[in-house]
């Protein structure tokens, strides 16, 4: 899609959705700021009440007194020009690898969306120059270690106050830049921050929030395809279509499960298909497969308001009232709320990932799939004895579904004291969005390998004439069709690690249209 094609996503002080955060930081949207009066007069209302505070001899934290444990240490007036360099610089000790170009540009838009809210006292010069990095795409390299989650990702978002100024690095074209070469190539000049920029900065939760959209939008995704993989395993498996019956769902209407086993019985509608005759029940991986989805969606449904309410807030310190004419002290940088809907998240995901590795253990299990070759081996009677199918497969799954569950221990109840005893309760929301992250990125590998296991299955029972192609519903054709252009039966074994990123990729790219 090129800049004509995409839509403008407004900055202007009003709510921001997650999906925006998501189109920006994939680039499907561009920013585009406020260009009238109101806004602007509004936005530099705040900058203007703190420049009569200065020039008052106002105190004023973090402004005209050091930061923290420091706020008692008062700043001279000739120095405190000064103040928000030292602080970016000294916070320049971030490790770890640096967030990806996805990440970094939804961090980006999240600092962005708070401080268009009005109440961090900056101008709209800054407000500007953000806006212009996303459009331009110069983006900040920001390490992704180091925040406590409080006082907000000080750490990460240090680098994004250095680029304002002119300092560290961007991506630039692709490529890792200085930000002093980036500009130039730009025709961009370096923005210096005024008293309390640097600070309304770095002081809020824009790493954890802008993570934590985009996690959001992967694990919607990944609860539809668990539902149309559930479909594939199903046929395959000779399942019973009865398990996800609208008239049962009514009986108990938690309203994710009710939505996972619509989307299935969709699927699987057709009063022909061939059932267990000898088993009433499936396991649970099948029978159970929309209560586990279920918890999926309505943990989604939980953690989107507490984002959407992050994500529209201004979550710095201190909070400048410049219509009021105040100064509120507080802890608006306490992420809290991201951390724990993150923690509650990454959860449900490795939940499914569990569910559709037991899925997968069924397919490949002679004893379990209802008469599928051992491993769904495509190989003739003559080479069956030399291959193995999905037997790696299948252990990989297990491997990647096991460190999914093991990152499952909640980040948020990890507080750490920091900062002198200043920082005594922190919200750790920044390594709960990593780690969920991370769960993710696990959890759609095991996705990868139980679609194409689950996809070989019906290949199959359509090769054994047990399942006819006119048996398919048509989503669930049209599903096994692009699949099949991408993916080749296994008969010989081969190595699938290439098919396997190229699924995951798919997954990553929203490949298929699903029920939504």
């Amino acid at each position: 899609m090129n800049s004509r094609q995409r839509p403008d996503i407004l900055f202007d002080g009003s709510d921001l959705t997650i999906e925006s955060v998501i189109a920006l930081a994939h680039r499907r949207a561009r920013a585009h700021l406020d260009a009238g009066s109101g806004f602007r007069e509004r936005i530099d209302r705040g900058a203007a009440f703190l420049d009569r505070l200065l020039a008052e001899d106002g105190v004023i934290y973090g402004v005209t007194t050091g930061y923290g444990d420091s706020c008692q240490v008062s700043v001279p007036a000739d120095q405190v020009d000064s103040l928000p360099r030292h602080l970016y610089t000294f916070h320049g000790c971030g490790l770890g690898e640096p967030f990806g170009l996805v990440e970094s540009r939804a961090i980006l838009a999240a600092r962005l969306a708070s401080l268009a809210r009005g109440y961090s006292g900056v101008r709209y010069a800054l407000l500007q120059h953000l806006a212009r990095l996303l459009h331009e795409d110069i983006i900040p390299v920001m390490p992704s270690e180091g925040s406590v989650g409080a006082s907000g990702d000080l750490t990460p978002l240090s680098y994004l106050a250095a680029v304002v100024e002119g300092e560290r690095e961007v991506w630039y074209r692709g490529q890792r830049r200085p930000t002093a070469e980036a500009y130039r190539a730009a025709g961009i000049s370096a923005l210096p921050l005024r008293p309390k920029e640097g600070l309304a900065i770095m002081n809020g939760t824009a790493a954890m929030t802008g993570i934590a959209c985009l996690a959001i939008g992967r694990a919607r995704y990944l609860a539809q395809l668990a539902a149309r993989i559930t479909s594939l395993c199903s046929l395959g498996l000779k399942g019973n279509d009865f398990h996800f019956d609208p008239r049962l769902f009514a009986t108990k209407p938690h309203p994710g499960q009710t939505r996972a086993a619509q989307w299935i019985y969709s699927d699987l509608q057709h009063t022909d298909l061939p059932r267990n005759s000898d088993r009433l029940q499936d396991r649970y991986s099948l029978r159970c497969a929309p209560h586990v989805i279920g918890v999926l969606l309505d943990t989604l449904d939980f953690a989107d308001k507490l984002l959407t309410v992050e994500l529209n807030s201004a979550n710095d310190n201190p909070i400048i009232d410049a219509e009021g004419e105040h100064v509120l002290h507080g802890g608006h940088f306490y992420g809290g709320h991201v951390a724990m809907a993150m923690d509650s998240l990454k959860t449900a995901v490795a939940n499914v990932a569990d569910l559709l590795d037991r899925q997968l253990a069924q397919l490949v299990d002679p004893k379990m799939n209802h008469g599928l070759p051992a491993n769904l081996s495509g190989a003739t009677a003559g080479s069956r004895a030399l291959n193995h199918g999905f037997k790696a497969v299948q252990i990989g799954c297990s491997a990647w579904t096991a460190e999914a569950l093991k990152g499952c221990m909640p980040a948020s109840v990890f507080s750490r004291s920091t900062e002198c005893h200043n920082q005594d309760k922190v919200s750790m929301g920044t390594i709960a969005a990593r780690d969920c992250q991370r769960v993710l990125t696990l959890s759609e590998q095991v996705a990868a390998g139980a679609l194409l296991a689950a996809w070989q299955a019906v290949q199959l029972r359509l090769r054994a004439g047990e399942l006819a192609p006119s048996q398919l519903s048509p989503a669930v054709s049209d599903f096994v069709q692009q699949t099949g252009e991408g993916f080749q039966l296994v008969e010989e074994d081969r190595a699938l690690e290439g098919d396997l990123r190229a699924t995951c990729q798919a997954i990553a790219n929203t490949g298929w249209a699903l029920y939504e």
